[in-house]
């Protein structure tokens, strides 16, 4: 019986920086990554203290190859070296054409612009100690935080208050502004709200609504005063300045 082949997905590689980050990240790397693609190469780089213990446990699970670099001098870190030159030679060798890096080290923001300027798409997993060179040096960061630590619960009393206060929802100026730049691009004023992520995800591979403490860009699009939506009949999101106003 003939197969039939899956229509070309695009393929991603995973390259984690283990000497510069924790073992917990892996997973969640991994949820991004299949975003973008079919994760065909997954590689973890370390020296010998690194590759061990919780590393190689999660090294093993999660089924990547492990690359052990040894030090041959003191102070030299042979593991960034190793990850940026497999990378590239992925790319040549069209083994992967969209890239994982997981890492909160600036020093890949060359490499980041090194595959990008050959095509490549880009997508850096870090923590929040990631400069801002290397998150704006990629396509988009996805921001990594540990799971809290688990909190006993509190005795229940006869009037339990609230410890959590709600994340204030905030409206920065930038978002009508980018809506202004893309409408004066089209006939009807009106610009397709995935076009716009897209736009402000390029602008700041950091954005995110839950940032400014929304649950989607559509939410968070219907609290400005200053932009209109509506919904087409095919189910996607229009914008537009509303009533023509300036954003100025």
């Amino acid at each position: 019986m003939n197969r039939i082949a899956p229509e070309a997905e695009a393929r991603v590689a995973v390259l984690a920086d283990c000497d510069n980050t924790s073992p917990e990240i892996l997973e969640f790397a991994l949820r991004v990554a299949a975003q973008f693609g079919r994760v065909v190469v997954r590689r973890g780089y370390g020296n010998h203290a690194t590759l061990a213990n919780k590393w190689q446990e999660a090294l093993v699970r999660l089924a990547f190859t492990p690359c052990l670099q040894y030090q041959y001098a003191a102070g030299k870190n042979t593991s960034d070296l190793a990850l940026a030159l497999d990378a590239m030679e992925a790319l040549f060798d069209q083994r992967a054409d969209s890239f994982c890096l997981v890492t909160s080290d600036s020093d890949f923001a060359g490499l980041c612009r090194k595959l990008r300027e050959r095509g490549a798409f880009v997508h850096i997993v870090g923590e929040a100690k990631a400069p801002e060179a290397l998150r704006n040096a990629s396509d988009q960061f996805f921001e990594w935080a540990p799971a809290p630590p688990p909190v006993e619960p509190a005795p229940v009393t006869a009037d339990p208050k609230p410890t959590v206060q709600p994340k204030p929802k905030l409206r920065p100026k930038s978002i009508v502004n980018a809506v202004k730049l893309l409408a004066a691009e089209t006939p009807d004023g009106l610009v397709h709200v995935g076009g716009l992520g897209s736009y402000l995800r390029r602008t700041d591979p950091a954005f995110t609504p839950q940032t400014y403490g929304h649950s989607g860009l559509v939410s968070m699009l219907k609290t400005y005063d200053l932009l209109t939506l509506r919904q087409e009949p095919g189910g996607h999101w229009m914008v537009a300045l509303a009533n023509g106003k300036d954003a100025s």
